[in-house]
């Protein structure tokens, strides 16, 4: 399970593992926040119990500030420390994080090499492909992370301006396989099972991660062992119904704890509404292609595929409480595709 802003949060990583992730890694990590003794860094670097292998992703761009923190976060307990040198978001490339960092190969190296001399547990880097589609150094990135000592490379298979936008180039992460003596473990476009297995025979890689698709759903660990999970509308709720009760657990049910999980709730369902099953005719949805389920099966999945506010607001608040969900509480648009859908499913 990759290391994801807000989605790797502890509860949701619980939830995870449960489902059959074997490996997680904390939120990105600021590691001057760290040295700054912020209590709200602190959190993100804390294990559950049981967490069967857990990394911390440390950003920055000061090499002795970044094996300072990792030192922190191996008596912490973490099994492994990642270095984020992919993180596109325009507010801390600007302050030379991230993305930024993998256009200076060099500086890369004496961070990793930091690192190692700093712990003793395994220090893994995070890359993207480059900074855009002119400048695609990953085999420079890579070289300079392996010169400096690193253990594992996880590899994104996009350029920093391709954010999101276009397909992962699991090619370029094949050539990075075969080039670096470390075990490489790619990211980008996995959704079902079937993608997994298909893109580590491309690849060649040691492993996969999981970004987006544990937010979408997160039973995806569970396919990767038993295979599609055909999974109902009731047994999504009741895989929500779990989660709340992590976040709970983790946040508290006084007043600052329920506004807590009530805020991660409503941030999940808006990537929990996105799945779509099967098609009819057997072929399956791809990541960079948003769509749809073509003809909800039950009302239920209806309401759980809508993006309007009301209806996400409606099934947020009765999450939360632990009260049933109604399908019908919070009537669609009439005219919209999920009005006459319902219509169709009702008979």
């Amino acid at each position: 399970m990759a290391p994801m802003t807000k989605g790797s949060n502890l509860p949701y990583r619980q939830l995870c593992v449960e489902l059959g992730a074997r490996v997680t890694v904390s939120e990105m990590t600021l590691a001057r926040r760290l040295k700054q003794r912020r209590n709200t860094e602190f959190a993100l670097i804390r294990r559950f119990p049981g967490e069967p292998c857990f990394g911390v992703q440390l950003a920055g761009t000061n090499p002795e500030e970044l094996a300072w923190a990792a030192a922190l976060v191996e008596s912490k307990g973490a099994d492994f420390v990642d270095v984020n040198f992919g993180c596109p978001i325009d507010y801390f490339t600007r302050k030379g994080l991230g993305a930024a960092l993998g256009r200076q190969p060099n500086r890369m190296r004496r961070i990793i090499e930091g690192l190692k001399r700093a712990v003793a547990i395994p220090v893994t880097a995070k890359i993207r492909l480059g900074w855009n589609d002119e400048t695609r150094n990953y085999l420079q990135q890579a070289r300079a992370v392996v010169d400096g000592g690193a253990d594992a490379l996880f590899v994104h298979g996009r350029t920093r301006d391709g954010r999101y936008r276009s397909a992962a180039d699991w090619d370029a992460t094949a050539e990075i396989a075969a080039a670096v003596p470390i075990p490489v473990v790619g990211n980008g476009d996995v959704l079902f099972p079937q993608d997994i297995q298909r893109l580590m025979s491309q690849s060649r890689c040691a492993g996969v991660m999981v970004a987006r698709a544990a937010l979408i759903k997160p039973w995806i660990f569970r396919e990767v062992r038993s295979g599609y999970w055909d999974i109902t509308a009731d047994q999504r709720v009741e895989l929500y119904r779990r989660y709340v009760w992590l976040a709970k657990a983790h946040w508290g049910s006084d007043e600052y704890g329920m506004a807590r999980v009530s805020a991660f709730v409503r941030w999940h369902l808006d990537f929990w509404r996105r799945y779509v099953p099967r098609r009819a005719d057997g072929t399956f949805p791809s990541m960079q292609q948003r769509e749809e389920t073509k003809g909800v099966r039950t009302a239920l999945e209806g309401l759980l595929g809508r993006g309007d506010e009301a209806a996400m607001d409606y099934v947020t608040e009765h999450l939360v409480r632990e009260e049933p969900l109604d399908p019908h509480a919070v009537p669609a648009a009439i005219g919209t595709r999920v009005e006459t859908e319902l219509a169709e499913v009702e008979g």
